[in-house]
């Protein structure tokens, strides 16, 4: 079973052809910019990886895989993707880093248990058909995961899913946190991190969001409102 719907794989694979990257990372709108960097921020803020051998699955067009490495200091770092246009252009766009690149799905990692010490995933559960699936066997091959997903608790986000053609064509299904803490309870795992974060939208006009950023501090430690209008959920998770 593909980790990824082939129709999905295809969207991403266009998006690389059409835009020379994914349009959440080479578009040029302030919005975005900002947005994904505070994504990166909390990730950073949330593990430390330096010196620690780090998968990035579901590493699209490399983009937040090169800022984990060059803001990080991991030990190694390795990103994985089924869409192979995607792992093309990441590879390409490396330089002189040392890192790996592979084509292949989530789901089915070639790498043997206890392969890395954390893996990392963002934005990639709420594209897949089988996301208990991949959590398995991303705690297969790392003892400690962190994981970035939209906010499933957003009612706005589930609008924008549900409308917009860009969404829809990528199969984006967010899910709510309590659902996603379920399945890593199941599994076995212990959460030691759980964090809402982010408010500025990727594609929102220039005042907008440097408003939305002016507040987002108080969003986000604020109980019911970064509940349900914080952009992603973070959660950090340990086999037991």
């Amino acid at each position: 079973m593909q980790n990824m719907d082939k129709s999905s794989i295809a969207a991403f694979n266009k998006d690389v052809l059409s835009n020379k990257g994914y349009l959440y990372t080479t578009n040029d709108r302030l919005s975005s910019k900002i947005a994904n960097r505070r994504l990166t921020d909390v990730v950073l803020e949330c593990v430390d990886l330096k010196n620690r051998r780090v998968l990035d699955i579901g590493c699209g067009d490399g983009t937040y895989t090169f800022e984990l490495l060059d803001r990080a200091a991991p030990l190694s770092m390795t990103g994985v993707d089924a869409a192979a246009e995607a792992v093309a252009l990441a590879t390409n766009k490396r330089g002189g880093r040392n890192l790996d690149f592979i084509t292949c799905g989530a789901d089915k990692l070639p790498f043997a248990p206890d392969s890395f010490d954390i893996a990392h995933m963002r934005g990639l559960l709420h594209h897949l058909g089988n996301p208990i699936e991949v959590l398995r066997e991303a705690l297969r091959v790392a003892p400690e995961i962190i994981i970035v997903e939209p906010n499933g608790y957003n009612p706005v986000l589930k609008l924008i899913e549900r409308f917009s053609s860009y969404h829809v064509a990528h199969l984006e299904k967010s899910y709510a946190p309590s659902t996603l803490h379920g399945w890593i309870k199941s599994m076995g795992a212990g959460i030691s991190v759980r964090r809402y974060a982010g408010l500025v939208p990727f594609f929102c006009p220039e005042v907008l969001a440097k408003t939305l950023k002016l507040i987002e501090p108080l969003v986000e430690i604020t109980p019911l409102a970064r509940s349900l209008a914080c952009a992603v959920h973070v959660i950090v998770a340990k086999r037991n």
